[in-house]
């Protein structure tokens, strides 16, 4: 059973989520955000693309970055205190900065190189290990670029919060329709 600070909390990360989601224009369209909860998580945001993608552009995954950690930016903005509810986000921003670095070439400082491989069979129990094949100099390149790329969507997400910037929407208000419906269809969001 969640708590009304933890529903408080959970409609405001899927506010954010939802708010950057629609004002990127890279980014899928939003879905649905609920907060009920599904599993091990609070509440979810699902984006769709209107067609069947095979590739992704650069500006494409960018915006992706910035919609993953516009949860935990809307928590900063309107509590001041990041919540641990992002720790998922986190995780999938960073392997994703980390791909468009290493493996797609998406890195102006590295240029269309892949950098690792992996090393050995995936089976129960173990997984993708990725040899090192570059120097540690290089090693310290990607992390610098990872943070880079990840820092740059951070600031976008907290731009994208931004009353000034979005007159239509604050993480806030749309928390607050959330936390009230307890889920929102992504239509909701284009029709205000």
């Amino acid at each position: 059973v969640m708590t009304d600070d933890d529903k408080r909390l959970t409609a405001v990360h899927e506010g954010g989520h939802a708010l950057v989601g629609h004002a990127l224009p890279q980014a899928d369209p939003v879905h649905k955000v609920t907060i009920i909860p599904r599993g091990r998580a609070g509440g979810y945001t699902r984006s769709l693309p209107l067609t069947d993608k095979t590739y992704q552009r650069r500006s494409e995954m960018v915006d992706h970055l910035a919609v993953g950690l516009a949860g935990r930016t809307a928590e900063e903005l309107v509590f001041g205190d990041p919540s641990t509810g992002a720790h998922n986000d986190i995780e999938q921003v960073t392997n994703l900065a980390r791909r468009m670095v290493m493996e797609y070439g998406m890195s102006d400082r590295l240029g269309p190189m892949k950098y690792g491989q992996p090393e050995g069979e995936v089976f129960l129990g173990r997984d993708y290990v990725r040899h090192q094949d570059y120097s540690d100099e290089v090693a310290s390149i990607i992390d610098e670029e990872v943070r880079k790329l990840i820092t740059r969507a951070h600031d976008e997400a907290r731009a994208a919060c931004s009353p000034a910037r979005n007159r239509r929407a604050s993480s806030m208000s749309v928390g607050l329709v959330i936390l009230m419906l307890r889920s929102l269809p992504g239509t909701t969001l284009t029709s205000t």
